[in-house]
């Protein structure tokens, strides 16, 4: 690219092939009477681009998609986008059942997206048959690339991935369901069927935990909600992964990783207000998750205030 050019001007899938740093799926920010703060969430977006972020996926899981009204996703997505003024990719979230995943991804689109994170339909457990027309009329909806994610009820056989590979507009899978014989099988797959540069992401939560085991599959791309709050943390171990440093993804495995890991392990829906206590930790006033999510203990609050300080002590050791 020429100097000064946007990021935007380059397709989605080539921009997110050799990302920088970590994949930043910010939280949303609500006001003391628990509506949306946009002027927060700008805030929280552009320090998170301005820290390193390869890409912003905007009103996902870590961002309570399931919470937000179809005006609020729109107005989020609309203020990532300002934050983020080009310089990485924004990604948005598209839901729920068909019609209304649609809505969402034109919504997005509306709102200056540069591609879509399709989430698992609502409730129903359906056949491969009915998931691949799911998706591929989301994909067909708009001129936006569309990421699929694969968790609980959207679980797909090798040969349903081969298709939506095939599929216009569909240009990669995130996995947040942690099959790596699953995972196997699905590259292979796509690699022999439909060759090209299909993406996949690791996207199971706190995703630096298996990254090790999802590297050995060619899979470099992973979701960071710990960038959310300790951004230094994830680049450092990020940028150790791309280097080679095994000790210093040993030492924050094993120092940091694990600790939050267990941690996040205390509670349900922790992988979203968890990661919320710590933008507030840090310094940054978001709010408190929607229900049916709810607070952390304060004793885990605590805790994983001492995890998150352990951590930067060990960026400071490794100076």
């Amino acid at each position: 690219m020429e100097p000064g050019e946007l990021v935007t001007s380059a397709p989605l899938a080539a921009r997110l092939t050799i990302p920088s740093g970590p994949l930043f799926f910010p939280v949303t920010a609500y006001g003391p009477d628990g509506s949306v703060d946009l002027d927060t969430y700008r805030t929280h977006v552009r320090r998170g681009v301005e820290a390193g972020a390869a890409a912003v996926f905007a009103c996902c899981g870590t961002g309570e998609f399931h919470a937000l009204t179809p005006e609020e996703f729109e107005a989020c997505v609309r203020a990532a986008v300002e934050a983020a003024e080009g310089r990485v990719p924004v990604v948005a979230g598209a839901g729920y059942g068909t019609a209304l995943a649609v809505r969402y991804a034109r919504l997005a689109e509306a709102a200056g997206a540069d591609g879509l994170l399709a989430m698992p339909p609502y409730l129903v457990v359906a056949g491969q048959e009915g998931l691949l027309r799911h998706y591929r009329e989301v994909a067909a909806a708009t001129a936006l690339p569309v990421i699929v994610y694969q968790r609980d009820n959207a679980v797909f056989t090798p040969e349903t991935v081969v298709a939506l590979a095939r599929t216009d507009g569909i240009i990669g899978l995130k996995d947040g369901l942690g099959d790596l014989d699953l995972m196997q099988r699905i590259i292979s797959a796509v690699r022999t069927e439909a060759p090209g540069d299909f993406l996949y992401f690791n996207g199971l939560p706190t995703a630096e935990q298996t990254q090790l085991a999802y590297r050995a599959l060619g899979v470099t791309l992973y979701s960071s909600a710990v960038f959310c709050f300790a951004p230094e943390i994830a680049l450092a171990f990020h940028q150790a992964l791309r280097t080679g440093d095994d000790t210093t993804v040993d030492k924050l495995l094993d120092g940091f990783y694990r600790p939050f890991v267990e941690l996040r392990a205390q509670g349900r829906g922790y992988a979203v207000a968890l990661v919320k206590a710590g933008v507030r930790l840090r310094g940054l006033d978001v709010g408190e998750v929607r229900p049916p999510l709810h607070e952390p203990a304060g004793d885990h609050v605590k805790q994983l205030a001492e995890v998150i300080e352990r951590g930067y002590a060990l960026l400071e050791e490794a100076k």
